[in-house]
């Protein structure tokens, strides 16, 4: 299982890679309009839109590279299939496909389908299309209906294969979102220790993207709290409205940084320049805009426990916040450019202690993440097993039909092998090849193999039409090729 999840984390490096650029866009725009999000400037809402394209896309980004990263093979088609999982699943517990389905008005959906488009619906979409992949890639279909075969069957299945899970989801997600809210509705009245209980879950709940359940209750007005509308507005109690907001900004803008560092500061040698560029702009992110997904989600399935660990330092630190009643808010994320524009407001309650707690909480971060990397291994970024890598660059081989195996072999040394073909390529039914001369060409025994025809284009061109399972032939044929 560790095996796996660590898997998963890789796949989702290449997505979470782009998202630090993303976050420092919207970031800059958001500085520059702060409270019209680009409204009243259009240089802001060029930024803020720019980010958002890919922040706010994080479930279609995180569906593609999954399925891309846990394939067997490292083909397009798996990413493909991906995204048709994610639309699929997302279209089918859409508010108004529900409305549909319950033959009521939009408005009286559960409030859960609202955010079905969270980061473990990708997940579970690429997860599922990589799965369709390994297991239907290569399987070939009778002769009638060979041309949906192998790769052109995976997309198909996947699709299938989320019509169940959107099924199994149709029943599940309401509940699970409903007694989320019910469990955050019920430690409302807890204080500090209430701030604390909120901090650790909403971390935890991150890559699921039921943490909008316990957000939408301290946040805004579901339970009557409304936290950040009624610190912004002023209406509300100095050093109490603000507690569930303050406490994240020691995390985001010290703690997540200093985690950062330690995790370069472990990575292999060899891989130090690599895991340098992801967590320095990760950090970067987190510091200046609050944005914290890059950086979290380059850890949490590499190494799971560390990620509990990031958890529970977030609820002390809501907790801490909340006992000395230091309270700052944020309207983007709990990043320095929010921190400098709440201090200035009227239930600004000591925010400057809150620098401080990050600073203490820096120090914790760095040397509590060095120590539990180095003491249990953990696969941090660039800490990764080198039998892992190189696994993650071969293409297994499978288990090929005898037939094509033989077919391409035996179209391959009719062509000349290697001395004599240069490229290989391959359409919907055809073999498309380069070779240094046709004449070498024996084309009697290609057509031995009961291939269709053979089609000289010119002295370097050529043809040989397979049918629709082309595929199989070609990538037989790309084995044999040294």
């Amino acid at each position: 299982m560790m095996k796996y999840l660590q898997r998963l984390g890789r796949s989702l490096m290449l997505p979470v890679a782009v998202l630090p650029a993303a976050a420092i866009l919207m970031g800059i725009g958001y500085w520059i309009d702060p409270e019209g999000w680009g409204a009243g400037n259009p240089i802001a809402a060029f930024l803020i839109k720019a980010g958002g394209s890919i922040i706010d896309n994080i479930p279609i980004l995180f569906a593609v590279g999954v399925a891309l990263g846990m394939a067997k093979t490292k083909d397009g088609s798996a990413a493909l299939s991906g995204l048709v999982g994610f639309l699929v699943v997302t279209t089918l517990l859409s508010p108004e496909t529900v409305a549909m389905l319950q033959g009521v008005e939009v408005d009286a959906v559960d409030a859960g389908f609202s955010n079905i488009k969270n980061a473990f619906i990708g997940i579970i979409s690429g997860l599922v299309a990589a799965s369709m992949f390994n297991r239907f890639s290569e399987v070939q279909l009778p002769d009638a209906l060979a041309f949906f075969s192998g790769k052109r069957l995976v997309p198909i299945m996947t699709s299938a294969a989320m019509l169940i899970a959107s099924a199994i989801l149709f029943f599940v997600w309401p509940i699970v979102y409903g007694w989320l809210v019910s469990f955050a509705e019920a430690i409302v009245g807890l204080g500090a220790g209430g701030a604390g209980l909120y901090g650790f879950f909403n971390r935890l709940l991150i890559p699921t993207g039921l943490h909008h359940a316990l957000n939408s209750v301290f946040w805004f007005d579901v339970a009557g709290i409304n936290d950040i509308g009624n610190f912004w507005s002023g209406n509300g109690e100095k050093g109490v409205t603000g507690m569930y907001q303050a406490g994240f900004f020691p995390i985001m803008m010290f703690g997540l940084p200093a985690a950062a560092l330690a995790m370069y500061h472990t990575a292999k040698t060899k891989r130090k320049k690599q895991a340098a560029s992801l967590l320095l702009a990760a950090g970067v992110a987190a510091f200046f805009t609050g944005v914290t997904e890059p950086l979290e989600f380059s850890f949490m399935f590499l190494a799971p426990a560390l990620y509990v660990v990031h958890a529970a330092l977030t609820g002390i630190s809501l907790f801490i916040a909340a006992t000395f009643q230091w309270t700052a808010g944020f309207g983007f994320s709990a990043g320095f450019v929010d921190f400098f524009l709440s201090s200035r407001l009227p239930l600004a309650n000591e925010p400057y202690m809150l620098l401080v707690q990050g600073l203490v909480f820096a120090v914790i971060y760095y040397f509590l993440f060095r120590f539990l990397i180095t003491k249990f291994n953990l696969k941090t970024p660039g800490r990764e097993d080198d039998e892992m890598i190189e696994e993650e660059g071969k293409e297994e081989a499978g288990n090929k039909q005898q037939r094509f195996a033989t077919m391409a072999a035996e179209i391959y040394e009719g062509l000349g092998g290697d001395e004599n073909v240069t490229s290989l390529d391959n359409c919907t039914t055809r073999l498309r090849l380069e070779v240094r001369d046709t004449d070498k060409v024996n084309q009697a025994k290609i057509k031995a193999t009961g291939v269709p025809g053979i089609n000289v284009i010119d002295k370097n061109n050529i043809q040989v039409v397979v049918g629709t399972n082309v595929q199989f032939v070609a990538d037989e044929m790309a084995k044999l090729r040294k």
